[in-house]
């Protein structure tokens, strides 16, 4: 084995141990939130972070997300069979949302509305029922949860892989082509601080109330992020208020208090949905406008230049003027026949 394979396989073994590594990590922040054995969660970075993995560096990381999902659950888990079943399906979720994606012809930028809807339909609420599944139906068969909590158990899964992709995973994918701007106006900045300080604002006040059409308010910041800051603006934006909600939702506070469970993910993953599809396809439908846009005038600036690098046109010397005055394009017949 020559030392360049020997640098290119210790490369791709330590980008396996960062998988696993942020993986376990993001999933000690999830388990903070949980609600169901002290292991199923609204949220569930860890599944976004495997799906943004999966999308950048491709297959070659899966032993990661299962290394990572190995540790996270093998603390919480029943039993070590239990547990290794639940990583099997943390592991062949976020891998059949990857393959989904790409068989849909997914990119990565997210400048287009099919990549958008891809993501949403194909890698979170599609993708994500396997894991919830395979994951509740083991605690149920082990005994470590009675039949009767499969489905809000379920549900709860569902919500928390799927929010981890809808909110995580497009933050990421922006997040590794971020640099910092340059020449940018002072007023851009102060609008980008008021949109945000304005977001998590209304999401507060709407998360504090008791009514949940209150919920409604932050969707004209997002709308205005989408607009304004395109994909980067509306992913940061409905970052901030999903993990507002499902904080709320988590505790049993404000349009969530005073609800059984199954009602709160219901309306918490409806919610979290609608934010998503309203920051991410709008976002991608301004991005893809915005670069049609920009592509149409590059055309007629190089039509415009191919035109004045043409030569004069011949017909045009038929028409220049003559001394002969027989000429009917001399003086006396004044240019005209």
């Amino acid at each position: 084995m020559t030392n360049q394979e020997l640098r290119r396989r210790g490369a791709e073994t330590l980008l396996v141990l960062a998988v696993a590594v942020v993986y376990y990590g993001a999933a000690r922040l999830g388990l903070l939130e949980q609600l169901v054995r002290g292991q199923v969660t609204p949220l569930w970075p860890p599944t976004g972070i495997a799906v943004a993995g999966l999308l950048v560096f491709g297959l070659r990381i899966w032993p990661g997300v299962a290394l990572g999902a190995l540790l996270a659950n093998v603390a919480i888990g029943p039993t070590p069979l239990v547990v290794l079943a639940i990583m099997v399906g943390n592991t062949i979720a976020p891998v059949c949302s990857y393959l989904l994606l790409r068989r849909a012809g997914f990119r990565n930028e997210l400048d287009r509305l099919r990549d958008a809807l891809a993501l949403v339909f194909l890698g979170a609420l599609g993708g994500m029922l396997i894991s919830a599944t395979l994951g509740s139906s083991v605690l149920v068969l082990s005994g470590a949860l009675p039949a009767s909590d499969f489905w809000p158990t379920w549900s709860v899964w569902w919500t928390g892989d799927a929010m981890g992709v809808l909110v995580v995973a497009p933050f990421l994918l922006v997040l590794r082509k971020v640099r910092w701007p340059r020449g940018v106006a002072l007023r851009r900045w102060a609008e980008a601080v008021t949109l945000l300080l304005g977001t998590l604002a209304v999401t507060l006040l709407a998360t504090g109330g008791s009514s949940a059409s209150l919920l409604f308010l932050v969707f004209p910041f997002l709308i205005w992020a989408a607009f304004r800051f395109e994909l980067a603006g509306a992913a940061s934006c409905a970052l901030g208020v999903s993990t507002l909600a499902i904080l709320a939702a988590g505790h049993g506070a404000g349009p969530f208090a005073h609800k059984d469970l199954f009602t709160n993910m219901v309306t918490l993953q409806a919610f979290n949905g609608a934010t998503a599809l309203t920051a991410l396809l709008l976002a991608a439908v301004i991005t893809e406008r915005n670069r049609t846009h920009g592509e149409i005038e590059r055309l007629c600036a190089r039509l415009t230049e191919m035109v004045a690098a043409m030569p004069d046109h011949p017909v045009t010397d038929q028409w220049q003027t003559s001394d002969d005055p027989e000429d009917p394009c001399g003086p006396a017949g004044d240019g005209r026949p």
